[in-house]
């Protein structure tokens, strides 16, 4: 009978990896240094400002006396996450030693960021007294002509210009990429940064999956049942408070672990995100009706 011979696999180093955009609002993270933590471990302390403006002057009397007011305010931690995966040391063997090196770079990627992008817009979406708007954008020129809305509300409320960053769908981008026209280029022109979401990540309401619950298991996150999908979103960078104040990756090697012999690899991040109540007219919010 003729010979039966099975080629030997050769390894191919490249994992089948998911695709997945790394964070897009890595640009709104807060400077630390202007926030002191809070007297309790779930807040953080900001300072506030506030002052009359101006008086009449008196050449007899002189000025006319105003009020400064500068206070702490504090807000509430909101955003408290984590996951932990087990990887027998036989299996990471067995597969070459490919699992462990991908695991968290993987994971970061592919749940961290989107995940961390989501919630970040539908917390400023779901701010009382952001701006907002709704209506359907068919068209490159519904697209346009609702940005310059935006823009002139957010110019009439004298929120700063060179710090919006403009976060829309690559869908609507296309709209506006497709006119190329001179009004097209110019609404975007008026923005220190453009950013395309995809509609995975742009929603006004979500909800985090606890891991646990049935229907849950996976984790991650999903557009609430009365969220609306967001169109785009304009942000002036100075108006949000987006702290991290602990993000811990770790891994136990199979040495370390007392309670199996393999790798343990976990992952928690512990922050907030929020408008300062002085500065809400820097988000506006434009999603479907």
């Amino acid at each position: 009978m003729p010979n039966t011979i099975e080629y030997a696999k050769k390894y191919v180093p490249f994992l089948d990896q998911a695709y997945a955009l790394a964070s897009l609002t890595a640009d709104l993270e807060s400077d630390p240094e202007l926030a002191k933590e809070g007297a309790n471990a779930n807040e953080i302390v900001v300072p506030k400002l506030e002052m009359d403006g101006l008086g009449k002057y008196d050449r007899n009397e002189g000025y006319t006396k105003g009020n400064v007011k500068f206070k702490y305010e504090t807000v509430k931690f909101n955003y408290e996450r984590g996951r932990a995966f087990n990887v027998d040391n036989m299996d990471e063997e067995e597969t070459m030693n490919v699992i462990a090196p991908k695991i968290m770079g993987e994971f970061t990627r592919t749940k961290v960021a989107p995940e961390g992008d989501a919630f970040t817009f539908a917390k400023l979406a779901g701010k009382t007294g952001v701006s907002s708007a709704t209506g359907a954008l068919a068209t490159g020129e519904a697209v346009v002509k609702a940005l310059r809305t935006a823009s002139t509300k957010m110019d009439e409320d004298q929120v700063p210009t060179e710090s919006r960053i403009l976060y829309i769908t690559p869908t609507l981008k296309g709209l506006i990429d497709d006119l190329d026209t001179t009004k097209s280029k110019a609404v975007l022109n008026k923005f220190s940064k453009v950013v395309e979401v995809p509609q995975a990540r742009f929603y006004t309401t979500i909800d985090l999956l606890d891991g646990k619950t049935s229907g849950e298991e996976a984790g991650g996150f999903r557009k609430n049942t009365a969220g609306k999908e967001i169109n785009f979103m304009i942000v002036e960078k100075s108006a949000i408070l987006k702290y991290n104040k602990h993000v811990a990756p770790k891994i136990v090697t199979p040495e370390q672990n007392q309670t199996a012999d393999g790798y343990i690899f976990g992952y928690r991040k512990y922050g907030l995100v929020d408008v300062y109540e002085n500065k809400l007219a820097g988000v506006y919010c434009h999603h479907v009706a």
